[in-house]
């Protein structure tokens, strides 16, 4: 089932000479491997993509972190301890990249706590942010379970492996190798969670709480990709720093969980995207 239609999308800015010069360069295929070669406006869109993904890897790490004990048997705290293992490098790695183009790393990690997580009884943020890291806003919230591991695994490790493989020809050289071996590895933590999802879900014994935790995670997983056909996301696209609309990667995830769902007896809940939310209330002062 297709997802809701989004807006119309708002074309990027008009260009200057150094940046129509500079996206000639990309359309063209060459990479961009040096702050010389950037524009401001480049420069810019990539941090930013950079800061949030690093951001996310290490708060992600800080939150699987305490599953390494929790997790049942000995193989099972390895895999945990494993896959903690792979966020912390893929944030290491990404900061790397970062302080090569003059990113102040260490004062930014300094300063922001990535264990900080929203501990209100049913608070759910939609697509706001709950504090001053870049983080993507799902790792705002806690795991309390192994069922909610598994569901995060499943679902959030997906959700970023399809933001990866957007980026896996960006036009920045450096990003893009980094993203070959970090998307790999996201892909071993896939499997993890397809596996125990699968389990917990043919368990009568569990199937109750695996899809208790799908109702919980899966709203919040499709928040991640961002509002559909946006002007920033339009000069991502236009840099090559994406290859595709949020909507269509939102999509690429819906139909690849929903057919594992489906298979696995499990159900996905409604969910209503925030723009149209927004679109009601405008419209009809609810």
């Amino acid at each position: 089932m297709a997802l809701p239609t989004p807006p119309t999308v708002e074309a990027p800015p008009e260009l200057d000479a150094r940046n129509r010069t500079l996206v000639e360069r990309i359309e063209k295929g060459d990479k961009i491997t040096s702050r010389e070669e950037m524009t401001d406006e480049y420069y810019e869109d990539l941090v930013h993509l950079m800061t949030m993904q690093a951001d996310s890897e290490l708060a992600g790490g800080f939150g699987y972190m305490p599953w390494i004990a929790k997790a049942p048997g000995v193989e099972e705290k390895l895999i945990v301890a494993n896959i903690v293992r792979d966020e912390v490098r893929h944030a290491k790695a990404i900061y790397a990249l970062l302080r090569d183009l003059g990113v102040d790393v260490d004062s930014r990690v300094d300063e922001h706590d990535y264990n900080f997580r929203v501990r209100a009884e049913g608070e759910e943020l939609g697509t706001k942010r709950a504090h001053t890291d870049a983080r993507v806003n799902i790792f705002y919230y806690p795991i309390d379970s192994w069922a909610d591991f598994v569901a995060f695994n499943f679902l959030m490790d997906r959700g970023a492996g399809h933001q990866l493989e957007d980026g896996l020809e960006c036009s920045y050289q450096p990003w893009a190798s980094e993203l070959q071996r970090v998307f790999k590895e996201e892909l071993t933590h896939i499997r993890h969670g397809d596996m125990w999802t699968e389990r917990l879900a043919k368990d009568p014994k569990t199937k109750k709480e695996m899809q208790k935790a799908i109702d919980r995670w899966y709203p919040r997983t499709m928040n991640i990709f961002g509002r559909p056909m946006t002007r920033r996301n339009a000069r991502y696209r236009m840099f090559n720093l994406k290859k595709r609309d949020n909507q269509e990667v939102r999509q690429a995830f819906h139909d690849e969980v929903k057919a594992n769902c489906d298979a696995w007896g499990l159900t996905l809940p409604e969910w209503q995207p925030e723009w149209e939310k927004l679109d009601s209330q405008e419209r009809y002062g609810a």
